[in-house]
């Protein structure tokens, strides 16, 4: 709904008064053509702002958002690839929607929302049960135990509350989007949601409904914090920009720093790479979201902004160098007082074991190993408590042993790497 709200103001029917429904997508299955979150506005007349699937079901959805329109009643639609029935609406590309649709009536809580031109960055609603709607102008900082409007849109019980705040806070400072489904409390059922009585046998007495969030959340761009002004650094800069970071490049050395190959980078600093790390943690600007990439390989730089980043709550925290040179770094950084939970999230050599030699191939190997670590994708490895896995199997160099970098077959020396 985020990416209407800008339109909705201008939009003829929003404006008019006319009864409208919102359609939005609440979960997908397989291949589909729009992400959760997206969201259509449908008008008692029939118009339509946005769109769902591209064609594929947008008929249907119009027909049950009439429907939902004549009766008052919100509603759940399930879409799909059906190769029985060739002519049965659904999804060509064979995925599952499920869409949610909800009237708007003049004077509903969530439309006044909505036709805001200045669309907030988080959304809370609830979805059936008189609706109603939370709005969060920061993701990152929302406390849910002490928002008065969560708790009146969930009811104040602290149970509920605090189970609503287990799933809500990771959706918000994760920028995504996302159902929240909340049983009720045992024996409550002031202010709840209940079955309609005549429908049940007299015997029996009538339970309270789940309450159902559809949180959605969009944050600015992650940001990559790459330390080291060099060939590694330069190959990695275009890449964490194709993922959809915000990139600083950050060396304390002037002249490397403000070398034209790094015009490109969102940010270009000249600064102590701890002391600018600190500063921006300091003013706000470091995340849960944050990548850290350390290439300079350095001890005078490496340890204190080590030291710095694994205190920090962040993404991923990954250094370059050989397994001689992060023995000592691991070593240096138990002497400075950095405890072992906090060595266990630093990704050191950094990357996965591609065999990776070029700067541009490293750069493959450091976001590969990002992406695995954000997808949550990882498996148990021998004499580790996690050990990090892309989906093709290969390892992050720092569960595994042997050369960083394969030596050609005709040379037999030891690899300097090791």
């Amino acid at each position: 709904m985020l990416d209407l709200m800008p339109s909705l103001g201008s939009w003829r029917p929003a404006v008019s008064g006319q009864l409208c429904a919102v359609a939005t997508i609440v979960g997908t299955g397989g291949s589909v053509p729009r992400p959760t979150g997206t969201s259509m506005m449908v008008s008692e007349d029939g118009e339509i702002l946005g769109s769902l699937s591209g064609g594929c079901v947008e008929g249907a959805v119009v027909e049950a958002a009439l429907e939902a329109m004549r009766d008052g009643g919100p509603r759940l639609e399930s879409f799909g690839y059906s190769a029985e029935d060739a002519f049965a609406v659904g999804l060509t590309c064979g995925g599952e929607l499920e869409v949610h649709i909800q009237p708007l009536g003049e004077g509903s809580p969530e439309l006044a929302v909505f036709a805001e031109t200045q669309p907030p960055a988080a959304l809370i609603r609830r979805l059936g049960g008189g609706g109603g709607v939370v709005v969060v102008d920061d993701p990152v900082r929302f406390r849910a135990m002490e928002s008065t409007q969560l708790a009146h849109l969930v009811g104040d019980h602290p149970a509920t509350l605090f189970a609503a705040a287990a799933q809500v806070e990771p959706l918000l400072q994760g920028g995504r989007a996302g159902l929240v489904r909340l049983a009720p409390p045992e024996g409550c059922n002031d202010g709840w949601v209940t079955t309609e009585r005549l429908a049940l046998p007299k015997q029996e007495e009538p339970q309270p409904e789940p309450i159902t969030l559809f949180v959605e959340s969009r944050l600015p761009a992650a940001r990559m914090l790459i330390f080291g002004a060099n060939d590694f650094g330069a190959a990695l800069l275009p890449a964490g920009q194709l993922l959809g970071y915000n990139v600083t490049l950050c060396d304390a050395r002037p002249a490397f720093a403000t070398q034209s190959r790094f015009a490109g980078a969102d940010q270009v600093v000249t600064d102590w790479p701890h002391r600018y790390l600190d500063a921006e943690a300091a003013a706000g600007r470091i995340d849960a979201r944050t990548v850290v990439c350390i290439l300079t390989h350095d001890p005078k730089f490496d340890i204190p902004l080590l030291e710095t980043a694994l205190r920090l709550n962040l993404a991923y925290v990954g250094a370059m160098g050989s397994r001689r040179s992060h023995r000592q770094r691991i070593d240096a950084l138990m002497e400075a007082g950095t405890p072992p939970e906090a060595l266990e999230r630093l990704h050191s050599p950094i990357g996965l074991n591609l065999g990776a030699v070029t700067p541009a191939e490293v750069a493959v190997s450091i976001t590969a190993e990002i992406i695995a670590e954000r997808g949550g994708i990882a498996s148990t490895a021998p004499g580790r408590k996690k050990a990090h896995h892309n989906v093709t199997g290969f390892p992050s160099l720092k569960d595994s042993t042997g050369p960083i970098h394969p030596a050609p077959q005709h040379l037999t020396q030891e690899d300097p790497w090791t």
